[in-house]
C-alpha cells in the first residue's frame, strides 16, 4: 500500500495542496499531502507511518502563525482543526478541550456558559494546541495563566498528561516547543462570572485590536518576540522601518510589529524584509531580534 492510500484510511486527504490557502499569511507553496486525521487515533497511526518511512511532516491548526516557503513541501501537513475540536465544560469552569478547537470559538462559548479567563484570547485566530504550545498571549494575559494540564503525543508515540508545572511555560515558548511534543488537548480553568460583563471585556479588546492592528491584511500576527526589555513595534519604527516595503511584504503603517502581505507577497520578500529589519534594528540599538513567526522550509 503507497502512502497516499495508507493516508486516505484514517485522514481527509488533499493532494498538491497550496499552503496559502491555510495560512493566514497567505503565502506559501504546495504540499504532497494536505490531510485532516479524523479521530486521534486516526492521527497517532498517520504520525507512526510518517516517523517508520521518515516522511517529513508539519502539524497545523489554523495556520495563523506560520510563514511557509514559496517552494513545494515534499512531505505531509497534518491538520488538527476540521475534527480534534470537541470541547465541553464542566460546573467549575474547567474547560476540557481537543487541540483543533478555534480559541476564538472557546472564549466565545465560555461567555455563552458565564465563564472569564479566555477573552485575552478572543482575537487569536489559532487552535488550542497552537496558542498552548507556544504560550500565546494577549493584553498582559497567557495561556499559562489559565492551563491546568495538556495532553501531549510524545516523541515515542505515548499520550501522556503533563501539568502546568511540567509544561514549563516561557515567553512563546513551553516544554512542547523544547521537546517536539504535540498537543492534543487540554484543561483550562475558568471562573465563574457576569456574560455580560465578559462580553464587555471581550468588545473592549476587540476594538483596540481593530483600531491598532492591520486587520485589512493577511499577516501572520507579531513577526518578532518582545526582546527583554523593549518592545519590538517600538525598536522597529524607531530604526525608522514602519512603512519599508519589499515588493508587496510591508512593515505595517499602523502597527510596525507586523509584516503584512499587501497582495502577492513571497516567502522570499517576506524574509528578505525581516532580514533588513533585524539589520536596521542592530545597528541603530544593538538590540537582537527573534522571529515570533514559525518558519516553514526557510
Amino acid at each position: 500500500m503507497n502512502l497516499l492510500e495508507y493516508l486516505k484510511q484514517y485522514a481527509d486527504v488533499l493532494c498538491d495542496e497550496p499552503l496559502a490557502k491555510h495560512t493566514t499569511f497567505r503565502i506559501g507553496g504546495t504540499c504532497d499531502y494536505f490531510v485532516y486525521p479524523k479521530t486521534v487515533l486516526s492521527f497517532m497511526r498517520i504520525m507512526q507511518l510518517l516517523k517508520e518511512q521518515e516522511v517529513p511532516f508539519q502539524i497545523f491548526g489554523k495556520g495563523s502563525n506560520l510563514l511557509c516557503s514559496d517552494d513545494a513541501y515534499h512531505g505531509v501537513v497534518v491538520c488538527l482543526d476540521r475534527y480534534l475540536n470537541n470541547f465541553y465544560f464542566e460546573e467549575d469552569g474547567t474547560l476540557v478541550a481537543e487541540a483543533g478547537c478555534s480559541i476564538i470559538l472557546l472564549a466565545q462559548e465560555a461567555m455563552r456558559h458565564s465563564f472569564s479567563g479566555l477573552e485575552f484570547a478572543s482575537g487569536i485566530p489559532g487552535t488550542l494546541g497552537g496558542t498552548v504550545s507556544m504560550n500565546a498571549g494577549a493584553y498582559e494575559k497567557e495561556m499559562k495563566d489559565i492551563v491546568n494540564s495538556v495532553r501531549i503525543l510524545t516523541q515515542e508515540g505515548e499520550i501522556t498528561e503533563i501539568s502546568n508545572a511540567e509544561m514549563a511555560f516561557g515567553y512563546r515558548t513551553s516544554a512542547v516547543l523544547k521537546n517536539n511534543w504535540i498537543v492534543l488537548g487540554a484543561t483550562l480553568q475558568l471562573q465563574q462570572d457576569d456574560p455580560v460583563e465578559i462580553q464587555a471585556r471581550i468588545d473592549d479588546f476587540t476594538h483596540r485590536r481593530r483600531t491598532r492592528q492591520p486587520l485589512e491584511y493577511a499577516s501572520a500576527g507579531s513577526t518578532f518576540k518582545r526582546p527583554e526589555g523593549f518592545f519590538a513595534a517600538k525598536l522597529i519604527d524607531d530604526a525608522g522601518m514602519k512603512g519599508y516595503s519589499v515588493g508587496d511584504a510591508q512593515v505595517s503603517e499602523k502597527h510596525a510589529g507586523f509584516v503584512v502581505n499587501k497582495g502577492k507577497a513571497s516567502a522570499e520578500d517576506v524574509l528578505v524584509l525581516m532580514s533588513r529589519i533585524q539589520a536596521a534594528v542592530k545597528e541603530k540599538f544593538g538590540v537582537d531580534l527573534k522571529p515570533e513567526v514559525r518558519i516553514i522550509g526557510e
